[in-house]
């Protein structure tokens, strides 16, 4: 994003010669050269030197045009300021242009244009007055992209032309930004999901002393005034030589992790309102949400890819961390699209290795989106319930979006998917066009939904 410095400076005649500049000519200033050529050729078939004059009069504007933008030496340089630079899907950013005189001579006219994508809007043109020695000139526009992305903006491009308009040169900057246009999200209500509890999301309240040293050998630190004397550890206290007091419990903080199954066999259709976006858009309100409640989060695909990396399990940390965690999966989100895998083995494995889930998989949250799913998928998903605390999976049935499956993919009805998921424990439901995500977690979290074993709230 430009930071408002100036990113580069140039004159009318750098990056070009004088025969660049003779391809500035526009077509009036083409017109004229062809008009006084062929006035100079009749003026000397007919012999009438007025009409030489005015030939050479035609031919020659245009030229000397040429000459003197080219030879025009006033330097002026640009910036570009994106705020803010990451946008939902639908929402308007501001994007300021700026440009400064920086030599010792006034500007002509100067017509400023900068390139957009086209799903940002027209591209904007401006036109800039005379600016004086050492001024400035501020101009500003907005775009904005139903599309999630990442869509580059820029370079800046300056236009040069003469009083007459029969030369137009163009001068372009070097620096471009970037608008990361991320998934709309929605505010979930804060509802109890499976294996969920007070605290940190689903996470126990821990003490610090029995996870380091265990029951019987507690850390202590010093007294501090104020402590309470019922938590002195007279042990230690005979130990140091001075009062001890038993550490306070530290809340551990829980995990989720949000499963997007991104199989281009899973799903069918594009555009804002195929089943995918929908996935992709539910997975982004999702993350924002357990993000919100305390949870330690990371974004997972198909692929095994986990976000925002594999350090601890690729599970975002606390803190600043946390946010800059989050700014990663969204820009991740924002960009993520069809994968070219056939089945979700690779994220079984993810969610099988522990990945930060603790001894056993017993306190963490998993919630995925899935596309369609064969015999073999849907087995494998059902498995993923057992390294976990609580799960719940809202399945996208690609029929009912008015997709096909892929020829040769024998895909599983979603009443005997969803069966089959919720015997194994999961909390599913069905994502059908025109249902409200923010509805469907709803229902997850008041267990309105049929349920196998372990599969409704606890």
């Amino acid at each position: 994003m430009g930071a408002g410095a100036p990113r580069g400076a140039g004159g009318p005649g750098d990056g070009g010669g004088l025969r660049a500049s003779l391809s500035g000519l526009t077509t009036r200033g083409r017109s004229f050269v062809a008009a006084g050529i062929a006035a100079a050729a009749c003026a000397y078939v007919l012999g009438q030197g007025a009409l030489l004059r005015v030939g050479l009069l035609l031919a020659l504007l245009p030229l000397i045009c040429v000459y003197a933008l080219h030879r025009t030496r006033y330097r002026v340089s640009g910036s570009r300021r994106l705020t803010p630079g990451r946008v939902p899907a639908g929402a308007e950013a501001r994007v300021q242009l700026r440009m400064d005189n920086v030599s010792r001579l006034p500007t002509g006219l100067l017509m400023l244009q900068d390139r957009v994508p086209y799903v940002l809007g027209p591209r904007p043109r401006f036109v800039l007055d005379r600016v004086e020695p050492g001024g400035r000139r501020e101009v500003s526009y907005r775009v904005r992209s139903d599309l999630r992305g990442r869509y580059p903006l820029g370079p800046l491009q300056l236009r040069l032309t003469d009083p007459f308009g029969l030369v137009e040169l163009t001068r372009s900057f070097s620096s471009y930004d970037t608008l990361t246009v991320i998934p709309r999200t929605e505010p979930l209500p804060p509802v109890r999901l499976t294996g969920e509890s007070n605290g940190y999301g689903d996470g126990s309240r821990r003490s610090l002393a029995l996870a380091l040293a265990g029951d019987d050998d507690v850390i202590p630190r010093g007294y501090r005034r104020g402590d309470d004397l019922r938590r002195v550890h007279w042990r230690s206290t005979a130990r140091y030589g001075e009062l001890m007091v038993r550490r306070e419990e530290q809340p551990q903080r829980s995990r989720a992790t949000v499963l997007l199954d991104t199989r281009r066999l899973a799903y069918d259709g594009a555009g804002p309102d195929s089943a995918f976006e929908w996935a992709v858009s539910a997975a982004a309100s999702s993350l924002v949400h357990v993000l919100e409640q305390g949870f330690s989060t990371r974004l997972l695909t198909d692929t095994g890819n986990s976000v925002p990396g594999e350090g601890g399990g690729g599970f975002s940390a606390g803190g600043q961390e946390s946010a800059e965690a989050a700014g990663l999966m969204m820009d991740t989100l924002a960009v993520v699209g069809h994968s070219d895998g056939a089945g979700l083995s690779r994220a079984y494995d993810a969610v099988r290795g522990g990945g930060g889930f603790g001894e056993g998989g017993g306190d963490g949250l998993l919630i995925a989106f899935f596309g369609d799913l064969d015999d073999v998928q849907t087995e494998l998903a059902a498995k993923m319930r057992q390294r976990t605390s609580g799960a719940v999976a809202f399945v996208l049935d690609t029929g009912a979006w008015g997709g096909r499956p892929e020829p040769g993919h024998d895909v599983v009805p979603l009443e005997e998917r969803l069966r089959r998921l919720r015997d194994a424990g999961w909390t599913a439901l069905a994502a059908a066009p025109g249902v409200a995500f923010g509805e469907l977690w709803r229902q997850a979290g008041a267990g309105r939904v049929g349920t196998g074993t372990s599969g409704g709230r606890e």
